[in-house]
């Protein structure tokens, strides 16, 4: 038997029950496609060529293999007259194709990578011209059943709607992934019929052929049911999900995270999260994103594509590609959007936001700002309040506040500005000049008090009554 080693993909499909113009595969499961969990599962085995049989929306499928897996190669299965048909198209676009051939279903996203090592190497160890991955479970309605003999022999699958009342009560069923040798699996093909209830080519036919042509048909059972789950709708997609995210969980505790909700918790399975790290309840920790060793996520953070240093936290927030250092403090209530890098023990608090700016270290940023488009110096200050007046309402222009720099509450900076090192920035202020080293900027109307407003303008009033009751009151005591 050749030692190549290949994997062909069922992806042809639109999906009706779906009810969407999104192809079912390509529908996201934590961090990944359906089809990318395949893909991902798959690469494991390190094969020589990976094939995805396309049909129904393909330009979705193919644009999106050739953003994410651009060494597949896709086959076009035009009508889709069944899974046998669509490997028996598979093959014969690749007629140089041998050794052993993997088929897996791309809408099947929980199969572990180490669940098809096994397969395969349970197939060729046994010398098998074909191998089926089956599970055992406690209702198997609607699935293909596996008939054995009596001494456990493989002789058939048996798809529900075509099974007798013994058949049926078989929990053993067929997880739709195979390990098959490819010449042998040329040879069946060619033999398979639509003489069933669905008029379709079944791949599922090719084990009784092969049984029936003398040639060993083995089946390795899935130690967790829940792996060979496949998605038809929208409700199985949400089963699906709930199932990854208790792996997802259960791994990373294991591994030394402390996640104290896991029910309230999501993590992507493209998500890195080191050891000792708490995660609060609430939190949803998404695509590229990794958490280094004693951070504190939570509660209710969402972080995308966001990488947190050591012992940092990060409560109450969402940050979408930023970059938190470490020891810095993000939030409650802070919103980091995409290039906001803070440097190690900064701050960004309460009901504050950045964008595209750069935080120094030990700055601090406490509340009820916004700063964008900024560099903001190693242990500057900027107060309650704080704008970076960025946008011309044409173009983005940049702010500078330099290192020990104070920026006092409810100051705008209106960029482009350079608040250099040391200096002060008045509170209330407009800064629309630079404002060098150490000096301090006073940009504000000096105040005027007129006396007897209220009394000419809001007589009457309650307003007005409260002003004449302090005036009498301080005449009494003589103020």
């Amino acid at each position: 038997m050749s030692s190549e080693r290949s994997a062909i993909i069922l992806a042809a499909g639109l999906g009706t029950r779906m009810k969407s113009t999104k192809h079912k595969v390509l529908h996201e499961l934590l961090g990944r496609t359906l089809l990318g969990h395949v893909l991902r599962s798959t690469k494991s085995l390190d094969l020589d060529r990976r094939i995805v049989v396309i049909g129904a929306a393909a330009d979705q499928v193919t644009a999106h293999l050739e953003a994410q897996a651009p060494d597949v190669e896709t086959v076009l299965q035009a009508e889709q007259l069944g899974t046998g048909h669509a490997v028996r198209i598979a093959l014969e676009a690749v007629p140089d194709l041998t050794g052993t051939v993997v088929v897996a279903c791309g809408d099947a996203p929980l199969l572990r990578p180490e669940t098809l090592s096994r397969l395969v190497e349970a197939h060729e160890k046994a010398g098998n011209a074909a191998t089926v991955l089956t599970a055992v479970v406690d209702d198997p309605h609607g699935l293909g059943r596996i008939v054995r003999s009596e001494d456990g022999a493989v002789l058939r699958n048996v798809e529900h709607r075509d099974a007798e009342a013994e058949e049926l009560a078989i929990r053993e069923i067929n997880s739709g992934t195979y390990a098959f040798d490819v010449a042998v699996l040329r040879e069946q093909l060619a033999k398979i019929t639509t003489a069933n209830d669905q008029g379709e080519e079944y791949l599922t036919d090719v084990l009784e052929l092969t049984r029936e042509a003398g040639r060993p048909v083995g089946a390795v059972v899935c130690e967790d049911p829940t792996e060979v789950l496949g998605c038809n709708d929208r409700a199985q997609l949400a089963e699906l999900r709930r199932i990854l995210r208790e792996r997802i969980n259960t791994d990373l505790m294991r591994s030394g995270v402390t996640i104290e909700d896991p029910a309230t918790t999501w993590i992507d399975a493209t998500v890195k999260v080191g050891p000792d790290v708490l995660i609060r309840p609430g939190c949803q920790l998404k695509g590229a994103t990794a958490v280094d060793s004693g951070s504190e996520i939570g509660p209710d953070t969402t972080l995308t594509d966001t990488i947190v240093g050591a012992d940092a936290a990060v409560v109450r927030s969402h940050a979408d590609q930023a970059t938190v250092g470490k020891g810095a403090k993000v939030g409650p209530y802070a919103h980091l959007r995409p290039a906001s890098k803070l440097a190690e023990g900064s701050k960004v608090g309460a009901f504050a936001e950045t964008k595209n700016a750069e935080i120094g270290a030990g700055a601090k940023i406490p509340h009820l700002s916004y700063i964008g488009d900024a560099a903001v110096g190693a242990g500057a200050n900027i107060g309650c309040g704080v704008i970076v007046a960025n946008y011309s309402g044409e173009s983005k222009q940049r702010t500078e506040v330099g290192a020990g720099a104070f920026i006092s509450c409810n100051s705008t900076l209106v960029a482009p500005v350079k608040v250099d090192d040391g200096a002060y920035v008045a509170a209330g202020s407009t800064i629309t000049e630079d404002v060098a080293p150490g000096e301090l900027a006073i940009a504000r109307a000096r105040q005027t008090n007129k006396q007897g407003w209220v009394a000419e303008r809001l007589a009457g009033t309650a307003v007005d009554e409260a002003a004449r009751r302090a005036i009498a009151e301080r005449r009494e005591i003589g103020e």
